[in-house]
């Protein structure tokens, strides 16, 4: 029973305070085109970054709008984890008039890096 609580004790230690620390809060960031023809359909990448995905810490949503409206959504959960650290989402628009694309990702414990926009304008 000692060596069972000592163990355990220590892999707590782990979980708590050593793995957190290679831990950050979930960023993305958005490749599209800047410029666009009226009516092209486009594709907007959402690269999305976060060390140490495990079933316990992890991105559990991202998220990309075209003029305040939702055009993608990935949810995450302990059981269906991201791809990798670093993975892409893709997301395909058409352009009809100026736009500014808002994308973020969420750490479910560390939170977000913040909201990344980027402006298309029509030519």
């Amino acid at each position: 029973m000692i060596r069972f609580t000592k163990i355990f004790i220590a892999v707590s230690i782990v979980f708590l305070f050593v793995l957190p620390a290679f831990a950050n809060k979930t960023s993305v960031a958005i490749d599209a085109p800047s410029v666009v023809k009226k009516g092209d359909t486009i594709t907007i990448k959402i690269s999305v970054t976060h060390n140490g995905n495990n079933f316990m810490h992890h991105t559990n949503w991202v998220y990309v709008k075209a003029g305040g409206k939702e055009i993608g959504r990935w949810e995450y959960s302990m059981t269906n984890l991201p791809e990798n650290g670093t993975f892409t989402k893709e997301v395909k628009f058409t352009v009809n008039e100026p736009v500014e694309i808002e994308a973020e990702g969420n750490c479910n414990i560390h939170g977000s890096d913040g909201i990344k926009t980027l402006k298309i304008s029509v030519k």
